[in-house]
């Protein structure tokens, strides 16, 4: 059994681990990048190229040292990124700006834009993507940077997934049209399907915007899943990896998808994945659209399933605001969380504080605390934005099965949960079904999978994951937890949809905060 490489690139580092087909996991090692924020522009977050395969060679060096084994036993490498990440290029692939990163946001109009020119077009893209585009997605992106950068355009040659670019730089590409593409990044981002003939007609985009004319044509090439290859590892960076030239690079995909794969998805199963925010990833036979939900693509998650996504715009990063200005850390304010019970600050949060990605696509919207009184502390409000974004994913796990997704097992996967049982339980609670965390952290494992399909260790992603996927830890709903839960969940529905719609119909709110207050009276109570 060969030994693989298997990276993730997530918000702050990147994580290498290494895999032997046998004997499971051998090391992992991170090295971190910065994020540039502008506080006089909160939607402003890029991360430079440059700084993240700089990362990529001192993860996979010490990786390599902390498994006590030289390069020339790695046998592949594979790789998933965040996304939609996009970096604009020039010739021979230089980087003409940093990329825009996933949770960059500052493409709100543009988003409107092709959103309101597709309805308006009756362009079929849009219903595989939930019905509205994202201001965190490709085009918008691209067509925000040709705006805002007008000193460049006549250097501008085409742009990329983070996903794309990392691998064809590995394999030493240099002329963009022989880049391959992830299907996995392209159909949830960019609005290709082969189904239309793959992107959008050139008459739209160039409708949508005369900087557009001809870029259909800039994005020539291959769109492939990640069972095939994108190429094999050049000499140049084999030598900065101090891995061995020629090992193949499978197409790459989204962290959230690959994610997915190494916590052991399956048809029928939903993964949460967890982190600073959190992306819900489905797969099924059948292709089911779904309104609201961040794409519906072939062959994204495994190459033989429909993968279907959707989210949170942030998860963990909401609790890391809570703490940040309470002066402390979320690992301080989350001691004695584990004391506390559904329903008992009588506070009611909604997860808006970085817009919506799934099920209203609204990046206007704003987080909302209801219930407070004079004596609410810090951790009420921890606990509380917990409750939140398990409710929730609750409302985007309802659509999902409303419209004939299979939600039949869900995992909690990502980072957070190996490490908050409070939120695990919390989310069996408001879920009212079981709740499986891996027994580990599955970041890269996934990952992992594909590099040994590519080495040719395993036959098929099923027997990988029998291989390499790690047990579970099972958080089972409790019953009189669920019940407060259901009555909790009635008011954030109803509040999610009439605060989160500007054209929403009328509803009886007035309930609510007396509500809070006799749930939180009874829970204490008890």
């Amino acid at each position: 059994m060969p030994i693989v490489a298997g990276v993730d690139f997530g918000t702050l580092s990147v994580r290498v681990t290494l895999l032997d087909g046998e004997r499971g996991r051998l090391s992992t090692a991170s090295a971190a990048y910065p994020l540039k924020r502008k506080r006089e522009d909160p939607d402003y977050a890029t991360q430079s190229h440059f700084d993240q395969m700089d990362s990529l060679v001192k993860a996979t060096r010490k990786a390599l040292e902390e498994a006590g084994i030289t390069g020339d036993a790695v046998a592949a490498i594979a790789l998933d990124t965040t996304g939609s990440s996009v970096i604009p290029v020039g010739a021979n692939l230089e980087p003409l700006d940093d990329y825009y990163l996933w949770c960059d946001h500052r493409a709100k109009v543009e988003a409107q834009q092709i959103t309101a020119l597709a309805h308006a077009e009756k362009l079929e893209a849009i219903e595989w993507c939930g019905g509205v585009y994202s201001h965190e997605w490709g085009f918008a992106k691209l067509l925000h940077w040709l705006r805002h950068n007008p000193e460049k355009r006549t250097q501008f040659v085409t742009a990329f997934e983070h996903c794309d670019m990392v691998a064809a730089t590995l394999v030493g590409i240099t002329d963009a049209k022989q880049v391959k593409r992830s299907v996995c990044a392209m159909g949830h981002k960019w609005l290709w399907n082969p189904r239309w003939g793959g992107l959008p007609p050139q008459g739209f985009l160039s409708k949508l915007d005369p900087l557009f004319d001809g870029i259909r044509d800039r994005f020539q090439g291959e769109y492939l899943t990640s069972d095939k290859i994108a190429g094999t590892l050049s000499p140049k960076w084999a030598d900065a990896m101090g891995l061995k030239a020629g090992i193949p690079i499978p197409v790459g995909a989204f962290d959230a998808h690959w994610d997915a794969i190494g916590a052991g998805c399956r048809e029928g199963d939903v993964v949460n994945v967890v982190g600073t925010s959190t992306c819900v990833i489905a797969m099924e036979h059948k292709t089911t659209l779904v309104p609201g939900v961040c794409g519906v693509v072939p062959g994204s998650v495994h190459p033989q399933y429909t993968g279907v996504e959707a989210g949170l715009s942030a998860t963990g990063d909401i609790f890391e605001a809570v703490a940040r200005r309470a002066g402390t850390n979320v690992s301080e304010l989350s001691k004695g969380l584990e004391s506390y019970r559904a329903g008992q600050t009588g506070l009611l949060r909604l997860s808006w504080d970085n817009g919506d990605r799934t099920v209203l696509v609204n990046s206007e919207l704003g987080g909302v605390t209801l219930g407070w009184n004079l004596i609410h502390t810090a951790q009420d409000e921890l606990f509380a934005a917990i409750e939140g974004t398990a409710f929730h994913t609750r409302i985007i796990l309802e659509r999902m099965a409303e419209f004939g997704v299979p939600v039949d097992r869900v995992i909690n996967a990502g980072g957070i949960p190996q490490n908050n049982t409070v939120l695990n339980q919390v989310y069996a609670n408001v879920l009212g079904k079981p709740v499986l965390v891996p027994a580990g952290i599955p970041t890269s494992l996934g990952s992992g999978i594909f590099a040994l399909l590519a080495a040719g260790a395993f036959p098929t992603i099923e027997a990988a994951q029998d291989a390499m996927c790690l047990k579970y830890s099972t958080y089972t709903p409790d019953p009189r937890a669920t019940v407060v839960c259901d009555r909790l969940y009635r008011h954030y529905r109803d509040l999610y949809f009439a605060l989160g719609r500007e054209n929403a119909d009328a509803v009886q709110l007035g309930g609510a905060l007396p509500e809070l207050r006799k749930i939180a009276a009874e829970v204490r109570g008890e």
